[in-house]
């Protein structure tokens, strides 16, 4: 982006490159040379990132939305690389633990330089799920932390749910994310799952609770649906 601290890549296929696969990628490299190094990344990353940082030996840790608080969590538990769905990566192996999408991209060529893989081979290694984008739907800053408040209470009653930043509603075979931005009177939603079908009906479950809030402009139309 315009300060070079946000990365985004396209591979050899044309195809965009999630930040949370990128990051699994770069953790996969980082982790052959820190065994059991700790990842941080934030609540609208793929199931498939700490999949990716445990199979490889790492222990993932999943934190709150915001470059601030990523890179906080990074200094706090001492972890050499931490990143965020927005295209902030932080690096403090041989670097000093800020965001810097130019040194990201130096660490991606070099990662691939030492591979016979195309970066389209190296991405397909990763799990891939059905996922919508972010998807933030207008609500005014008075309501969007007690709405979400609500729902954390009302999903924990059915559900697993990871609570640190807003609901992430866990379906064994899928999940739900919905949270209050830090920046915008919306609230941010996410969901992925295994099959399209699956990912439809946890949408349905999301909209049907949320449309009990009459300031919640919320229709499962507006979800595009991806392969990533």
């Amino acid at each position: 982006d315009g300060d070079a601290d946000r990365v985004g890549i396209i591979d050899n296929r044309g195809r965009v490159v999630f930040a949370d696969r990128l990051l699994a990628i770069i953790a996969r490299d980082m982790l052959k040379r820190n065994p059991g190094a700790k990842v941080i990344f934030d609540v609208k990353c793929s199931q498939a990132l700490p999949e990716e940082i445990k199979k490889y030996g790492g222990q993932p840790v999943m934190w709150k939305t915001g470059h601030a608080l990523l890179k906080a969590k990074m200094k706090e538990e001492g972890a050499p690389l931490a990143g965020e769905m927005s295209g902030h990566m932080f690096f403090g192996e041989n670097y000093y633990g800020f965001d810097d999408a130019i040194y990201a991209s130096a660490l991606l060529v070099r990662i691939l330089s030492e591979s016979d893989k195309s970066m389209a081979e190296i991405v397909d290694e990763i799990p891939s799920f059905y996922s919508t984008p972010e998807v933030r739907v207008e609500c005014s800053d008075e309501e969007k932390f007690k709405i979400v408040e609500d729902l954390v209470k009302y999903f924990k009653e059915r559900y697993e749910v990871i609570d640190v930043d807003g609901a992430r509603v866990l379906f064994g075979d899928g999940w739900g994310l919905v949270r209050a931005s830090n920046t915008q009177p919306v609230l941010v939603l996410r969901f992925e799952a295994k099959t399209e079908e699956r990912l439809k009906e946890i949408i349905q479950i999301f909209v049907n609770k949320l449309k009990e809030y009459p300031s919640v402009k919320i229709n499962p139309d507006d979800f595009q649906i991806v392969k990533s």
